[in-house]
């Protein structure tokens, strides 16, 4: 995932690359998040983020609601962090890594 890491890293800080590509990967890919985030009735959020536009902001209850428990506590384990910590930093780079991994409003196949 080089380029993808590369990209992600300047955005969410090499610190979250691993969380933000873990989300991915169990998601089966970005389309995969977002039709999560959409089952859990934040459509229009994340829609916000891969449009052209402003990005609607999340908070750190909505992404524990959109992600659920046991799989934050996994990725807050392999971080190293609070769960509460990890939703919090979550709520910020989340919106700005998604809008930066579809350029032009359209998501990437995987």
């Amino acid at each position: 995932m080089g380029l993808f890491d590369g990209v992600l890293g300047g955005v969410v800080g090499a610190g979250m690359v691993s969380v933000v590509s873990d989300i991915i990967a169990k998601h089966g890919g970005l389309q995969g998040v977002v039709d999560q985030f959409q089952k859990q009735g934040l459509g229009p959020t994340v829609k916000s983020w891969i449009a052209m536009g402003p990005n609607m902001p999340i908070s750190a209850d909505q992404v524990h609601q959109a992600l659920g428990s046991d799989f934050l506590k996994q990725l807050a384990d392999k971080a190293g962090m609070p769960v509460e910590s990890l939703t919090k930093k979550l709520a910020e780079v989340l919106p700005q890594a998604v809008d930066k991994m579809t350029p032009g409003g359209v998501i990437p196949k995987s």
